[in-house]
């Protein structure tokens, strides 16, 4: 290769080599901010074992080796979705039923002997559940993708303390009706009144950076923000986006007192303090409800609320914006 192709060939490299890291980035530099209430509804791959219960001195579900946490995903060869589903199924067998279940991202076959109850009716000993409803706060809204992030952490089955596995699901309106405070030890809890015919998204991802999916509404009419890097975001004084009553999304002031940057860190990225009097006054600290919450620096998105410092309410964990974003692309 001769001098003048030489050169020729580096800077198609460097041209290359320039465009790649532009590429890579899927999401959007800017998003609409939120801080509005919003609930969401998430049905379940399959039918989850949330608990058990004796039948005539007899404990059918925990015989059949289930475990809390177990997700039942065919019944008799059929695949099972609802409990209605499960229902009819068991309505028209006799005195057993075969189960096919995932435990741990490994499927598992077992025989269940049903077990007649008082009632003359055959029962399972099995507690269940296919969905999960919950309040969370909006994130994000990519304007270009329209893909929304909430939580900034994964929503659990209370009974078990599993992540559900989600089938599919949908977000809609929700509107704030009182809080109760957090005390030292006690997290409080924004209490909402739910508007589920009116849907705001569907559900395509339950994932320990946050819950994400399409969004289908109107777009709220909010100046976009910069997404801020890592790098960008610094000790100091902040503020949150949130809503104490009814669908005002306000802000209040808080102060970053610790940033990590440990890549195997995930979620709690940013430590914090409330330091707005007024919010204090009305929450007593970190709520549960206020999960998602964006957190603003310098007119940029840092992060949003995920965790309450149980010892000391008035402070509180964030994640990353940019760990959300990367993880509702993916």
């Amino acid at each position: 290769m001769n001098f003048k192709n030489l050169k020729k060939y580096l800077a198609i490299l460097l041209i290359a080599i320039s465009i790649i890291p532009q590429m890579a980035l899927a999401y959007s530099s800017y998003v609409i901010p939120g801080g509005e209430p919003i609930g969401v509804s998430l049905n379940s791959k399959g039918i989850l074992v949330v608990g058990f219960y004796d039948v005539n001195n007899k404990n059918p579900g925990s015989d059949a080796g289930l475990k809390i946490g177990d997700s039942i995903i065919a019944i008799n060869n059929k695949n099972t979705n609802t409990i209605s589903e499960m229902v009819s199924i068991i309505s028209s067998s006799k005195d057993k039923i075969d189960i096919q279940y995932i435990r741990n991202n490994k499927t598992y076959n077992t025989t269940l002997q049903l077990v007649i109850g008082e009632d003359n009716v055959y029962k399972t000993g099995l507690y269940v559940k296919d969905s999960i409803t919950g309040l969370g706060t909006l994130t994000f809204i990519d304007p270009e993708t329209k893909i929304y992030g909430i939580l900034g952490h994964e929503i659990t089955e209370k009974s078990s303390g599993l992540k559900l596995e989600v089938k599919d699901g949908k977000i809609f309106e929700a509107t704030i009706t009182n809080i109760i405070k957090t005390e030292r030890g006690t997290p409080g809890e924004k209490n909402a009144k739910f508007s589920s015919n009116n849907i705001y998204g569907t559900v395509f991802e339950n994932t320990d950076k946050g819950v994400f999916g399409k969004y289908t509404g109107k777009l709220p009419n909010k100046q976009t923000l910069k997404v801020a890097n890592k790098d960008e975001i610094k000790v100091g004084d902040a503020k949150i986006l949130t809503t104490i009553n009814g669908n005002k999304v306000e802000e209040f002031s808080i102060k970053i007192t610790k940033i990590n940057n440990n890549s195997n860190q995930k979620t709690k990225n940013l430590l914090f303090e409330i330091t707005d009097e007024r919010l204090i006054n009305e929450t007593g600290g970190v709520v549960q409800g206020m999960s998602g919450s964006p957190i603003i620096q310098n007119n940029m998105i840092i992060g949003a609320v995920t965790h309450v410092v149980v010892d000391n309410p008035k402070k509180g964990y964030g994640i990353f914006i940019t760990n959300m974003l990367e993880e509702a692309e993916n």
